[in-house]
């Protein structure tokens, strides 16, 4: 559908032409004030290809489309309704409070673009981690050191790739987001992976040590992580935006990039990141004190907001914790209370995705629930559960009760790294039964509360 199509669609949807006031843009949403609310059909607008939702708010009817493309379709809008155009809204001028509800939907806006490449990436890894394991490879009389190494590195490649430079990603759609040009959030994402920055996740094992700056500031490099990529970028969207204001046109083309990515990196290895790294400490000691609590407890606690490390990007540091437990008795405690929040993601994004009304919520919701289901959860969060709110308290409800489970059946996995489906290859042994019926408890929880109480049919992203 192209841009005018989309606009007159829009039009038809919002009553007509005799029924709008009047019409402008802000950054990402055309603003439409209506005559009669009762005449605009919200379902058929927020079906329409490239809507990615909408909502009332001050009296306004406003359609979320994007950065770009609201620009666009408003040009071929205003004719439509025979008004002259008039003068863009600014994100910043925007007088909409920043309430909770609206502070997910703009993350979850950040993550709309990037969540077809997290599904295949969890597609990729959930394969990769079936084909590659002995158990599996022994069916065919074969073992790990029959599998050629340029096969390894090129799966590594698939399923490597998008988390290591997810900061890239993250920093690129906040820039969008926020008004800020998205070259420079891309490469202010690529400058917090550099390869002279420690991988965050060889800090964590204890193969790399951190950079240490100004005798105490520990700086690492931020694979995977998610927050610290989006408030450096959010930060670094602001000096952008201050600096335009400032900046006279004759120097805009050098002052104003050089002095965004220099200000925004600055923030982001000096400020925001060594205070995750502080987080992480703090995460790791108590998540260590929760596996030694008796009758499940800790298994229940861990279970339900273990997602929750996901999302803050610090749980690379549980690696250390996994990996300790690997050397010392052969055991994983983690992985198995850790995995029931997974499946509880895609428990309750399935249940989201076979109740509602919508084709677009279907077209995320389905593929977001297999990849939970593999072990790769962020489509299903920052696409669907987050976004909805109560199928998130619903998943963590599902993780809570199967690491309830897993820990009264004091569940141990072989080995790290894979969770879901093919964390069935770390306990093929007489755990496995037990592995399955934990992982089907919080699957089965998460599916049925959200199903019940956690979503209504006709409610979209």
């Amino acid at each position: 559908m192209d841009n005018k199509t989309l606009a007159k669609e829009i039009l038809k949807y919002v009553g007509g032409a005799d029924n709008v006031k009047s019409a402008q843009h802000c950054a990402t949403r055309l603003r439409i004030i209506t005559k009669n609310q009762d005449l605009v059909d919200v379902k058929a607008i927020e079906n329409l290809d490239s809507v990615k939702g909408s909502f009332y708010n001050s009296g306004q009817y406003q359609i979320i489309l994007g950065t770009g493309l609201v620009d666009k379709v408003y040009a071929d809008f205003i004719p439509l309704i025979g008004q002259a155009s008039s003068v863009r809204v600014e994100a910043e001028e925007e007088k909409e409070p920043l309430t909770f509800k609206r502070a997910i939907r703009i993350f979850g806006d950040v993550f709309v673009p990037i969540i077809p490449v997290l599904v295949a990436t969890g597609l990729f890894m959930g394969l990769r981690g079936l084909l590659t394991q002995d158990a599996i490879l022994s069916w065919f009389g074969l073992t790990g050191e029959d599998v050629p190494t340029q096969l390894i590195q090129f799966t590594q490649i698939l399923t490597d790739t998008a988390f290591a430079f997810l900061p890239a990603l993250v920093a690129w759609s906040t820039f969008k987001i926020f008004g800020g040009t998205p070259i420079l959030g891309i490469v202010l994402g690529l400058m917090l992976v550099n390869s002279i920055l420690p991988n965050a996740y060889a800090v964590a094992s204890g193969d790399a040590k951190p950079l240490i700056f100004f005798g105490f500031l520990k700086v690492v490099g931020y694979q995977g992580s998610v927050l610290p990529a989006f408030f450096t970028a959010i930060a670094a969207t602001k000096i952008e935006q201050g600096l335009r204001k400032v900046i006279p046109d004759s120097l805009d083309l050098i002052l104003r990039p050089f002095l965004t990515l220099l200000l925004g990196l600055i923030l982001g290895l000096f400020l925001i990141g060594p205070i995750f790294h502080e987080v992480e400490v703090y995460v790791l000691a108590l998540v260590e004190f929760l596996l030694t609590l008796p009758f499940g407890i800790g298994g229940l606690i861990y279970g339900s907001f273990g997602q929750l490390l996901g999302i803050l990007g610090i749980h690379h540091i549980l690696g250390l914790l996994e990996i300790n437990m690997l050397a010392k008795d052969g055991w994983n405690l983690l992985n198995p209370i850790g995995t029931c929040g997974n499946v509880a993601q895609a428990g309750a994004v399935l249940a989201v995705g076979i109740k509602t009304l919508s084709n677009k919520m279907k077209q995320v919701a389905y593929p977001s629930a297999l990849s939970a289901a593999l072990g790769i959860t962020e489509p299903a969060v920052f696409g669907v559960t987050l976004r909805l709110g109560k199928p998130f308290i619903m998943s963590i409800i599902g993780g809570g009760v199967g690491g309830f489970f897993a820990a009264i059946f004091q569940l141990k996995a072989t080995g790290m790294g894979l969770t879901g489906i093919p964390g069935t290859l770390l306990y093929l042994n007489e755990q496995l039964p037990l592995y399955i019926l934990t992982n089907l408890i919080a699957f089965a929880t998460a599916f049925t509360l959200t199903w019940m109480f956690g979503y209504k049919k006709d409610e979209v992203l």
